[in-house]
C-alpha cells in the first residue's frame, strides 16, 4: 500500500513542478524572451517524461492517475502563484477617477512614477485618463496608493510590453 501511495505522491510532485513550469515558460513565449523560455522548456518536457514514463510502467496503479491529475491541478494554482510573486514583465495601469485625477497623478509623480493623462469623454461627460507603465512587481504598491487618494477609482490594468521610450524603473 506504501508504494502505492509514494508512487502517486512522486508523480504529483513531478506535474506540479512541470506544470508550474509551463506557466512560467508561457509567460516568457507571450513577453518574446526566447531564450528563457527555451531553457525553461527543456526541463519542464524532461519533468513530464519521466512523469509519464513512470506512469506507463505503473498503468494498473489507479492513485498514479489520481497523483497525475491533482499534480497538475495544483501546478497550475502554484505556477500562477509564483509567477506573480515574480511579477515578469510590465503592465499598463489605465485610471479614471471622477474628482481626484490631479491628486492621484501628482502622488504617482511624486512616487517617481512616469505619468500621461489623457482628455476623453465618459457616459456623464468629459473625464481624464490617467495611464501608467510599470513593472508588475509594482502593480499592487501603485493600485494601494491610488485607493488611498480614491477608493472609487476606475482601474484597469493590462500586459505591456514597452516597444521605445520607457525607462524601467522609478523617475530619479
Amino acid at each position: 500500500m506504501l508504494t502505492l501511495l509514494s508512487g502517486a505522491l512522486l508523480i504529483m510532485g513531478m506535474r506540479i513542478c512541470d506544470v508550474s513550469l509551463d506557466t512560467i515558460r508561457v509567460i516568457l513565449v507571450v513577453q518574446g524572451k526566447k531564450y528563457n523560455a527555451g531553457i525553461v522548456g527543456f526541463f519542464e518536457v524532461l519533468i513530464w517524461v519521466f512523469a509519464i514514463r513512470f506512469i506507463f510502467q505503473h498503468l494498473d496503479n489507479i492513485p498514479n492517475l489520481f497523483g497525475y491529475a491533482t499534480g497538475f491541478g495544483l501546478g497550475n494554482i502554484i505556477g500562477i502563484t509564483i509567477e506573480q510573486k515574480i511579477g515578469f514583465g510590465f503592465v499598463q495601469l489605465n485610471v479614471i477617477s471622477r474628482h481626484k485625477t490631479d491628486a492621484i497623478a501628482d502622488a504617482l509623480r511624486k512616487s517617481k512614477y512616469g505619468v500621461t493623462i489623457l482628455p476623453a469623454e465618459g457616459g456623464s461627460g468629459g473625464v481624464s485618463v490617467i495611464v501608467l507603465i510599470a513593472s508588475r512587481k509594482l502593480q499592487k504598491q501603485i493600485i494601494n496608493l491610488i485607493e488611498s487618494i480614491d477608493k472609487s477609482a476606475f482601474i484597469t490594468v493590462q500586459g505591456s510590453i514597452p516597444y521605445r521610450g520607457y525607462r524601467a524603473g522609478v523617475r530619479r
